[in-house]
This record gives structure tokens, sequence and C-alpha cells, in this order.
């Protein structure tokens, strides 16, 4: 699960600086949302997951 999650996270994060390239307007602040989104969805889950250790 982890690891899928940080390949979600890479490849919106490659997204949405290739956005930026490839799409002009509109079209890049809807593709930039989303996957701004993805990102952040999938950096709270791995937070979420991530091994709790006592000290």
């Amino acid at each position: 699960m982890k690891s899928l999650l940080w390949l979600v996270l890479a490849l919106a994060a490659m997204v949405n600086v290739a956005t930026s390239f490839a799409f002009d307007g509109i079209a890049q602040i809807l593709v930039s949302s989303v996957t701004g989104l993805t990102a952040i969805a999938a950096a709270t889950a791995l937070y979420l997951t991530r091994d709790r250790r006592t000290v």
C-alpha cells in the first residue's frame, strides 16, 4: 500500500510540474489543481500510515 502511495505522490508531482510546460490558461489551472490535491491526499495517507514509535 505504501509503495503505491509513493508512486501516486511522485507521479502527481511530476505531472504537476509538466503542466506548466504543456498547458496554458484554464487547462493548466484545472490539471494543476487536480494533481496538487492528489499529491496532498497521497502525502496525508502516507503520514497517517507511518509506523509510530514510542520513546
